[in-house]
């Protein structure tokens, strides 16, 4: 007895199971990863040719406050000195074109001279740092000093100016003073003595204190230092450009290229969406990936695997087999429906024929039931025999020669080469699908599975296409999803899992394969459509009887038995 387990719930995955599969994944956009790089690279290129010729001189001044005592501290310089104007001054048109006149700096050019210029204030600082930028170093230095020395030179006026405004405010203040003063001290030489006198040389006496006041304002303001400040640092030519170099350039360029090329990967990944990795599948199905067809071996090749030379495929299908089987919700009831979410069934036909043999070759009564009545195709493209297991043939209502529903009593033997045989219910073109997938008849015919050790496998058209797989669901309740990662939304993985559940199903997980060839693509339709590739105008049908075994030496030939089909080996899939 088979041992079965019941699956935990997809696990959670943590942050940097996380973050490295984004990373993998932003590595699928390599044209835009590489785009930015190849930006970065042109703009570190015109950085590094940009900036070849151009020099950079710098001269520093530190600034200082009138005083007429430069040792005394009780007056801090950042307290009567506001460096965030003065360095707006800096850079003002009268600096600039006190310092064109010095160069000999047309009009012309004057707006290339400010151009050039740039002042700034290091932190904690009394200093404005003066840099000029020009194509030449002896030009750089000598426009900084020049800037630096007309600066130094209109702010000495400007405290020249503003010194002789208030001395000369004084001087007016005093003039009358002193006037009044003499004019006073004549008169009291003439006054004889007594009370008008004394009154005299008390205003002689206040007047004498206003003028000595002035007089001690003026002498102040007289012996100011009013040096504006000092270079500390005058401008000399520089060695080397200014620019990075052109290996720098291009370090940097690839670096920032680089960051842009994966900041635009991730916002393509961001808003990308198709599921691109396998976990993507299982979050929107909340089901596992039980395998993943090897690229180049999914579409293209025999629709058997096991009688490839690379045994990788078949060895794929035999593990999704065993998972399946350890499975108890599909170990219990032995039912599986296979499907693909839109577009071409090819590829969900090939896993469904693989796992019917897989289950064959661990000794399973394997039945393989092609519900996809809109293009049938297994039985001309599978080694078939009439010759096999009569289950269908001894159905009690199976219908009579002339009815043209379906299952019609026909049941093919499949050789699957060492794997074994199974059993194959062919598809075929009904006027009524959902009558015939619904039939009694139908249903009977899944119940093959409730046999011992009996397993049904069915095959049926896109979900997202028809309807035809939500009319089986609640027979065979274990769906197994075969898609592209590339070719399929999250948006329907989830809405398939939407409708499996909603119909009463299972989805038991998922198998991803390879995009299909573009030729595939081009006459099967392409995967990702809204709408299936039209189906061929259906040919007219041949009347089956059903199938039992024949005597040896039978002569009677039954369409689809096998003897109008090639070798196992060299089968093709067909377009689905």
């Amino acid at each position: 007895m088979i041992e079965t387990n019941r699956p935990a719930a997809v696990p959670a995955e943590d942050e940097p199971d996380l973050l490295r599969d984004q990373f993998r994944q932003l590595l699928r956009y390599r044209r835009l990863i590489g785009a930015g790089l190849g930006v970065g690279l042109l703009g570190g290129v015109y950085l590094g040719i940009s900036t070849a010729d151009t020099y950079v001189a710098t001269a520093d001044v530190v600034l200082r406050a009138p005083t007429d005592d430069p040792f005394n501290p009780s007056l801090a310089p950042d307290k009567a000195i506001n460096i965030g104007s003065e360095r707006q001054v800096a850079l003002s048109s009268s600096i600039a074109n006190e310092a064109a006149k010095k160069l000999g700096v047309s009009a012309k050019d004057f707006a290339g001279l400010r151009a050039g210029l740039q002042v700034t204030n290091p932190p904690q600082t009394m200093v404005l740092r003066f840099t000029y930028t020009a194509s030449s170093p002896k030009e750089a230095a000598k426009r900084a000093n020049a800037m630096t020395d007309a600066y130094l030179l209109k702010r000495q006026e400007s405290l020249d100016v503003t010194r002789d405004t208030m001395v000369k405010g004084y001087q007016d203040q005093r003039d009358p003073v002193a006037k009044q003063l003499d004019e006073l001290v004549k008169q009291i030489n003439g006054m004889p003595a007594g009370p008008a006198r004394d009154t005299a040389y008390s205003s002689k006496t206040d007047l004498q204190s206003k003028l000595n006041t002035l007089n001690g304002n003026i002498a102040k303001l007289q012996a100011l230092d009013m040096t504006p400040g000092r270079v500390t640092s005058a401008a000399t030519p520089p060695g080397d450009g200014d620019g990075p170099g052109i290996p720098m350039s291009l370090a940097l360029g690839a670096a920032v290229g680089l960051a842009l090329g994966l900041l635009a990967a991730w916002v393509r990944l961001v808003f990308d969406p198709a599921p691109r990795s396998e976990g993507d599948v299982a979050r929107a199905l909340r089901a596992p990936v039980l395998g993943s067809l090897p690229r180049d071996k999914s579409a293209g090749g025999p629709l058997l695997a096991a009688g490839e030379e690379d045994p990788r495929l078949a060895e794929e299908f035999r593990q999704v087999a065993f998972r399946l089987a350890y499975d108890s919700r599909f170990a219990d009831r032995r039912r599986l429906l296979v499907v693909a979410p839109r577009g071409s069934s090819e590829i969900a036909a090939a896993v469904a024929v693989n796992l019917a043999a897989s289950f064959a070759e661990t000794g399973k009564d394997v039945l393989l039931i092609e519900a996809d009545l809109r293009t049938p195709v297994l039985a001309s493209q599978l080694p078939t025999d009439a010759g096999g297991r009569p289950r269908q043939g001894q159905m009690p209502d199976a219908p009579a020669q002339g009815d043209s529903d379906w299952p019609d009593g026909r049941q093919l033997v499949v050789d699957a080469g060492e794997s074994g045989a199974f059993d194959l219910i062919p598809g075929d073109r009904v006027r009524n699908v959902a009558r015939a997938l619904t039939s009694p008849r139908a249903t009977r015919l899944i119940s093959e599975a409730d046999s011992p050790n009996s397993t049904v496998v069915v095959l049926a058209p896109p979900v997202l296409s028809y309807a035809d797989a939500l009319a089986l669901v609640d027979r065979v309740d274990g769906v197994l999803v075969v898609c592209d990662p590339r070719a399929v939304h999250r948006s329907d993985l989830t809405r398939i899992r939407e409708l499996i559940t909603g119909a009463g199903g299972t989805v038991l997980g998922a198998v991803v394969h390879a995009p299909l060839p573009v030729e595939k693509r081009g006459r099967g339709g392409k995967s990702t459509g809204s709408s299936p590739a039209p189906a061929p105008a259906p040919a007219p049908r041949q009347q089956h009887q059903p199938l039992t075994r024949q005597p040896a030496g039978h002569d009677q030939h039954i369409q689809g038995d096998g003897t109008d089909t090639v070798a196992l080996r060299t089968v093709r899939t067909g377009n689905r």
